[in-house]
């Protein structure tokens, strides 16, 4: 079933299925699938033809999953430090990646994630040879220096110290962390503060020349693709070898929890936040489609279980269900930022009954009904227009299958009312919770 949009928008063009350079892998959804035959690097096409527009999308299999004690973060500044230039795009050519880039009228940015980092753009279709070849370069071709990595450490700092004066930044940190001990989902993709003040030019490029090479990678193209695309991803990208050494695996895995763990975080703010963690499977886990669901009925909307018992009496200010799961597991969480005169404990005891409720007498076909209406528009937002397709496709392929885009909807669909309640059942145990309480402080604190 291909989602909505996908549907409405997709171009009825041939695809090509034989290429010197590259070998067609299979196509779903209108969206085709390439191997580049010498170097590895994958290759995703989807074509709308109905605006002058392109997206651009560089994914590379690299997140602060691949990272360990003493350069967490590296993912993270090695992001900064790419925009900064390369072999042939740097200041003395005169080709400054910014100039360029935002010189044409494209958008563009960067993200670093727990399973994986991306560079797009979005930019006029007739311009696309020009970022493909930009994006080639700084493959293979990123100027570290020291200079760099000095200037945009504060650049990072400072972010890192904006997080840690949004207290529910920094509760979300102290839950993962304590919720992972030995799977490196336990570190911020920021890093810890004394790794981004201390990690050397040396280590990121040692980083770098271990995870950036095109059969770590998948090239995304979406939009008013020009005929022979293939033909330019060969020009600029085929030129580049692949690896010389494996790519290294992450093999960490986190043992059973053995019991509910807690937290509490004692800092300046305003009101308290209560949130409730519980570890759940891979995103390519079939329970995932449940999952949705159960956190939808939970914590979606106005009309949604912990909002009715929540915000409804004026208890807390909002809450929300997130069904963070990536390549490896995640968590469901709970959060609930509460009036200032309520107590946290009161808080969880209201969360922990409506998950009870659940365990013990599922949910209604109406409120299934509901969250199965409110994920098909919800994807098909997601899906509105190149950038939105190739933003979407970055995720399934950090989760370690781009085909979950396609698959979402119609499992979503076949979920029934007896799997949420065993779900909730098999995943919502005191056994396994990680319980967060941010406490503000009514004065300074005395240290």
């Amino acid at each position: 079933m291909i989602p909505l949009c996908i549907a409405r928008n997709m171009a009825k063009t041939k695809k090509i299925t034989k290429h010197k350079a590259f070998t067609f892998i299979q196509e779903l959804g209108g969206i085709s699938e390439y191997l580049h035959k010498k170097n590895g690097l994958r290759v995703l096409l989807w074509e709308d033809h109905s605006a002058p527009v392109v997206a651009l999308n560089v994914t590379y299999l690299v997140g602060s999953r691949n990272e360990a004690v003493g350069h967490t973060g590296a993912t993270h500044l090695l992001e900064h430090l790419m925009f900064k230039g390369s072999k042939k795009f740097n200041k003395k050519t005169g080709k400054l990646i910014d100039q360029i880039v935002f010189g044409m009228g494209a958008k563009a940015n960067a993200t670093t994630w727990f399973d994986r980092t991306n560079y797009w753009e979005l930019l006029p279709s007739e311009r696309l040879p020009e970022l493909i070849e930009l994006e080639a370069d700084r493959m293979r071709g990123a100027i570290l220096d020291e200079k760099d990595r000095a200037s945009e450490m504060t650049v990072v700092r400072n972010e890192f110290e904006r997080g840690e004066n949004e207290p529910m930044e920094a509760l979300d940190k102290e839950i993962w962390a304590t919720a992972f001990r030995e799977h490196p989902y336990h570190h911020p993709t920021i890093g810890w503060r004394s790794d981004i003040e201390n990690m050397s030019i040396e280590r990121l490029r040692q980083f770098y020349n271990t995870f950036y090479w095109p059969n770590n990678a998948y090239l995304v193209l979406t939009g008013d693709l020009p005929s022979g695309c293939l033909n330019l991803v060969e020009k600029y990208f085929g030129r580049i070898k692949p690896s010389s050494e494996r790519i290294p695996k992450m093999y960490t895995t986190e043992p059973a929890q053995e019991g509910p763990r807690r937290i509490t975080l004692r800092r300046a703010g305003q009101m308290p936040i209560v949130g409730i963690a519980h570890k759940i499977p891979k995103v390519l886990h079939q329970d995932q489609y449940v999952l949705d669901v159960l956190a939808g009925v939970l914590g979606k909307g106005r009309s949604s279980r912990l909002y009715r018992a929540l915000v409804d009496p004026a208890l807390a200010i909002d809450v929300s269900v997130n069904n963070s799961s990536f390549r490896d597991g995640g968590l469901l969480i709970t959060y609930a930022r509460l009036v200032s005169s309520e107590s946290p404990e009161k808080i969880e005891k209201i969360v922990l009954r409506e998950y009870h409720k659940i365990i013990k007498e599922g949910i209604t076909e109406e409120e299934l009904a509901r969250e199965k209406y409110n994920a098909r528009i919800q994807r098909a937002f997601t899906l509105d227009g190149p950038l939105g397709l190739s933003s979407v496709l970055n995720e399934t392929i950090a989760g370690g299958d781009w085909r979950l885009i396609e698959r979402f909807v119609r499992g979503i669909n076949k979920v029934t009312l007896s799997q949420v309640r065993k779900v909730a059942e098999k995943y919502l145990s005191s056994e396994t919770s990680t319980t967060g309480f941010f406490i503000p402080y009514k004065s300074e604190p005395r240290i």
